[in-house]
Order: C-alpha cells, then sequence, then structure tokens
C-alpha cells in the first residue's frame, strides 16, 4: 500500500505532529521530540522521534535535565519506533536504567477506506456537556481498573479535563450508548494529514456488541468532514485485532520504555 509519507510519520510519531490543545506543549530538536501533556502522570510526557545517533548518554542526559528544568517528573514514556537511531537504541536504554512500559509493544495503524456503518442498537454522540465528559472518564477508569479509592480524586478533576477539551478546536470526545446508557468513550484529535484515535475505553460488560466499531465510525466520519478521510492510531494488543478486522493496516512496530523511578 502506498500510504503519504505525512501519513506513515504521523502514525509512527503522533506526538510529534498533533495539534498541540490546551494544557499541552512540544520541544523539538532534530535528535528527538518531547511532548508534555496537561498531567504529571507518566504518560502525559512522551519522548519520541528518536535520532540519537553516537549520541545516547548525552541525549538521555540532556532530555532528563530539561524534563527537571520544567518541573516535570523524571517518570516518562520513551518510543523508540522502527526508524529510531542508533538501531540498538531500545537494548542501550534498557541498560541504562530504563524499563519495558506495562504495553511494551504497540503498532502505528492506518485506515484510509472507509469503515463499517455504526451497528443496530449503538448510538454515538460527541461530548458537548460535564455530564457526558465526566461520564466518559468514568468509564475509562473502570475499563482500565483504576483502583476504587483513586476515583475520587480523579473525578475532581474532570471539570479542568471539560475545560481543557472544549478549549481545544482540535480535539474532539465521544461517548457511545447502548440501550440508552453510556458504554464506552474515545478521543481524536484532528492533524493535518489525519485523524489519530487514542483514549478508547468501553465497559467490560458491553464489549463485543459493536461500540468499538461504531466510535471508530463517528470519528472517521467527523475527519471526513473536515477533509481528512484516514484514521491513524497507535494499537496494543487488545485493539489491534479488532482494527484488523475493520481494514487497519500496520505500518509501524514501537516499543515502549519507561525512565525514571517509579513512584512510590
Amino acid at each position: 500500500m502506498n500510504l503519504p509519507r505525512e501519513l506513515l510519520e504521523l502514525a509512527e510519531h503522533s506526538n510529534a505532529y498533533t495539534p498541540l490543545g490546551t494544557g499541552e506543549r512540544r520541544v523539538e530538536d532534530p535528535r528527538f521530540v518531547v511532548w508534555l501533556g496537561p498531567s504529571r502522570s507518566p504518560w502525559s510526557t512522551v519522548v519520541q522521534r528518536l535520532r540519537l545517533g553516537a549520541g545516547v548518554d548525552a541525549a538521555v542526559a540532556e532530555i532528563r535535565e530539561l524534563l527537571h528544568r520544567l518541573d516535570r517528573p523524571r517518570r516518562c514514556q520513551w518510543e523508540v519506533s522502527g526508524s529510531a537511531t542508533p538501531t540498538d537504541l531500545h537494548g542501550r536504554l534498557v541498560a541504562l536504567g530504563f524499563e519495558p512500559d506495562p504495553e511494551p509493544e504497540v503498532v502505528g495503524m492506518v485506515l484510509t477506506d472507509e469503515p463499517p456503518p455504526v451497528p443496530a442498537g449503538v448510538t454515538v454522540r460527541r461530548v458537548e456537556t460535564l455530564a457526558d465528559y465526566a461520564a466518559s472518564q468514568e468509564i475509562a477508569r473502570v475499563a482500565f481498573g483504576v483502583p476504587a479509592e483513586e476515583r475520587t480524586e480523579m473525578r475532581e478533576r474532570d471539570a479542568i479535563g471539560f475545560e481543557q477539551l472544549v478549549a481545544s478546536p482540535d480535539a474532539a470526545l465521544f461517548l457511545a450508548e447502548l440501550d440508552g446508557a453510556p458504554v464506552a468513550s474515545a478521543r481524536a484529535t484532528f492533524a493535518r494529514a489525519g485523524v489519530v484515535l487514542n483514549s478508547g475505553a468501553t465497559l467490560p460488560a458491553a464489549r463485543g456488541r459493536g461500540a468499538y466499531r461504531a466510535l471508530v465510525r463517528a470519528r472517521w466520519e467527523e475527519g471526513t468532514s473536515r477533509g481528512t478521510p484516514a484514521l491513524v492510531t497507535q494499537a496494543g494488543a487488545q485493539s489491534r485485532p479488532i482494527l484488523r478486522g475493520l481494514g487497519f493496516v500496520e505500518v509501524a512496530d514501537i516499543r515502549v520504555l519507561l525512565d525514571g523511578p517509579a513512584a512510590a
């Protein structure tokens, strides 16, 4: 499949090319890109598009110092994709103390053909109220197994998260319902080359009933209305088979590491 280079780069290094939302920033260097999200979790700081050559140790020290200056936790993600240099970068980072992410291998995937329609019985709407935003976040917390004792504090941040979403014109959040009840949610970021899919979550009891597929279709339709009928995502082991079944093709292998000590 002959895909545009811009689309392939978006799939391999999504955070390096997506429009920045409220509370986000990016530090770009010829050797690396550091994306800084709105939270202080390890997954809200991502180092990618790595072109370190012979200067691996120096670049690692430089990035750690950069995060210190920006008052960011050192604990963060590094994405080592197939185009990273040197070719043995993954092993060299492990030797420096990096450890595998809980999802250690993801695949950049692209869809350029129209996906299946929304399945019967599923409805999808764009999140436009705080109540819908709170419902989407609660779905994610349940789907990803966040301990109940941690959810109360996370709910207190829902209002801020909703304000950031509303203030970000290149982002949207969608909610899928079955029998009138919210069961799945997913986010989209609208880049120049296509729509980046992320943060998809479905309640365990609702899986296998078409909510995930419906959210893919809804984001395709939104992208088509903006003149970018292409979807891009970085898929883990759970979502990869579903996406293949919807027509996505794999275009990039990415190994994910964590730097910095884990929280006590």
